[in-house]
């Protein structure tokens, strides 16, 4: 258990000392509304199926989750995505010009983005060659305004998880916040570090809808922590940043358990007969482990090897330009169909 850690020393102080702004449907909470006449947002009356604002705390897809996590509901923040999420945390805690946050390349690049964005130094410390934080050589890097450390676990580009003992060093031994991107965990065999929220207060989860869930496409990113660390997002975050279609669709992906558990199984049997076959593609040279719905492969010639697959109507991933990545490409897992299509490919290319 990490004890004497105080949220508030990490807050800035404008947001510590700021009135969140109040909506109309934050100021009514009565939840008898059936026979209620709305005259409160200067809202258009006529009905259309989402002439009202949606439900600002998102109460019914938090239930949902929080039930699925065993956790509370004041635990948890939906975002626009999880760029919103990642983002309403930058400008919770870090002061522009002044703090700083780490990042461990090669990872999800807008860390860096949003670290330009709000102005605050991004420390940049490189993943070992076998993709593992380099524990040592994160604390040497903290300084006193080093308010965040991201984790992304499984890692894009390079598909790996981290060990537990490297996550719990960092967890122990650093006084900021510690944000684990859990982007592709359901893919993974590990246990989302969510579980170990009552042990670590200074522990941040980000998942989202968009990988295993199937849902890109509405845009809802999830943040776990305690409930202190909630709180302090809510204070800053739009009133209304998750919609009404995308709260239903939500609730409606959520409750079909079992086919998002099929396709799940589906992503990974795919997962494993394509690293069967790229064990015999003559141009890869190596091809690194995964526990995501995508394989990362060295080859000869990622520029070359790239085109050669679009010409024949595959996009993929060249990740030759980051950190660790020469040469090196990235495979996402499709369809059967798809990965059919994929493996003829790479066989048919000298």
């Amino acid at each position: 258990m990490k004890n004497n850690f105080d949220i508030n020393t990490l807050v800035r102080e404008n947001v510590l000392k700021m009135k969140p702004y109040s909506s109309a449907r934050d100021e009514f909470k009565d939840f008898d509304v059936a026979q209620m006449v709305f005259l409160d947002a200067n809202e258009n009356p006529f009905e259309t199926g989402v002439n009202r604002y949606p439900d600002p705390q998102q109460v019914n897809v938090k239930a949902v989750l929080a039930k699925q996590r065993n956790i509370m509901p004041s635990q948890i923040l939906l975002g626009n995505g999880s760029d919103e999420v990642l983002d309403l945390l930058f400008r919770a805690f870090c002061e522009p010009t002044t703090d700083n946050v780490i990042t461990l390349p090669p990872t999800y690049g807008m860390y860096g983005v949003l670290a330009n964005i709000n102005n605050v130094e991004n420390k940049e410390v490189l993943l070992s060659t076998d993709f593992e934080p380099q524990v040592d050589a994160i604390l040497d890097a903290v300084t006193e305004n080093t308010k965040i450390l991201f984790l992304c676990s499984p890692n894009n580009p390079s598909g790996n998880s981290f060990s537990d003992e490297s996550v719990v060093s960092l967890l122990q031994n650093f006084n900021g916040l510690v944000v684990i991107d859990e982007a592709y965990i359901d893919f993974s065999l590990k246990q989302s570090w969510v579980n170990e929220l009552d042990e670590y207060p200074n522990l941040v989860i980000t998942q989202t809808l968009s990988k295993a869930y199937g849902l890109a496409g509405i845009r809802l990113g999830i943040c776990y922590a305690s409930s202190q660390v909630i709180a302090v997002l809510n204070k800053i975050k739009p009133p209304y940043n998750v919609n009404e279609l995308t709260q239903k669709r939500a609730l409606e992906r959520l409750a079909d358990k079992e086919k998002v558990k099929n396709e799940i199984d589906t992503i990974i049997r795919q997962r494993e007969d394509l690293l069967k076959v790229l064990l015999d593609v003559k141009f890869v040279s190596k091809i690194y482990p995964t526990e995501a719905n995508f394989i990362l492969i060295k080859v000869d010639d990622a520029n070359k090897r790239y085109q050669e697959l679009i010409n024949k109507g595959i996009v993929i991933r060249n990740r030759t330009t980051q950190p660790l990545c020469d040469n090196c490409l990235r495979l996402t897992i499709g369809t059967a169909e798809e990965n059919k299509k994929l493996m003829e490919a790479l066989k048919s290319i000298n």
